[in-house]
Formats: C-alpha cells, structure tokens, sequence
C-alpha cells in the first residue's frame, strides 16, 4: 500500500508540477591547489536555475555518509567550516574552499531540486590527493 501511495505521489507531482526539462551542466576537467591554497569548484547550468529553487552543495568523503555544506543557494549550514563558501546564482555556482585542508579530501556535489522531488541534478567535482602524501597537492576530476 505504501508503495502504491508513493508512486502515486511521484505521478501527481509529475503531472501537475511545472516541467523544467533536464538541465546540463558543465565544468572543467581539473583544478589544483596545494595545502593552505584556495581552490574554487564552479558548475554552469544550461537554464537559468531561480534563486528561489532549492540549490545545496554537499561534501562526500570514502566511507561516510555525504554532508549537507550549504543549502537554499548560499547560505552555509551551522558548523561548516568558514573556509567553504558558495556563490552565484542564474546560470553559474561556485563553492571555494579557502585555506584547503588534507581533511578537504571528497567528492563534492552540487544539486538543484525541483518542484518533482524526483528530479534531482547531482554533479560533482572529487577532491583526491594527487600522491600518497596526502599533504602535498590535491586534484580536482570529475567522477565517471
């Protein structure tokens, strides 16, 4: 029966909610900064996404749970560090990690969620360090 009600729900929301289409993003292939550096994970959407519309930036280290960074466009979460910022709005979003921090190591999402709570865009920028010393240099690729 639950099952039912949720399908139900996804069709309703579908159905009578404003379709967007699906939005494409883009951003470089890789960024680097050495250890105290700043760096800055930026993404371009193809349609302009409002400032109204849900937008939230999200930390992924290996082997834990992903980290709610900021939320409703830039406005960061209670106890992130204030060496992570958010920006922009339209069609450009930037998150900055200034100071970088070997504990800085994740994959970093951005997503956009629309009025179908089905519809979720997650694009991401990893962090991994570039050698075994994971204090030296971290490069910035997009996961496959």
């Amino acid at each position: 029966m639950t099952l039912i009600c949720v399908l139900i729900w996804t069709l309703l929301c579908c159905c009578f909610t404003e379709s967007r289409g699906q939005i494409t993003v883009t951003q470089p292939g890789a960024v680097s900064s050495a250890v105290g550096g700043s760096v800055s994970i930026n993404c371009k959407t193809s349609h302009r996404v409002d400032d109204g519309e849900d937008q939230f930036w999200y930390q992924h280290r290996d082997g834990e749970r992903p980290k709610l960074l900021t939320s409703y466009g830039n406005r960061k979460v209670s106890g992130i560090p204030d060496r992570f910022t958010s920006s922009g709005s339209n069609t450009d979003f930037t998150l900055t990690i200034s100071g970088v921090q070997a504990e800085d190591a994740a994959v970093y999402y951005w997503t956009q969620l629309s009025s179908c709570p089905t519809e979720m865009l997650n694009i991401s920028k990893s962090l991994e360090p570039q050698s075994t010393d994971i204090t030296s240099e971290f490069v910035y690729t997009q996961p496959n």
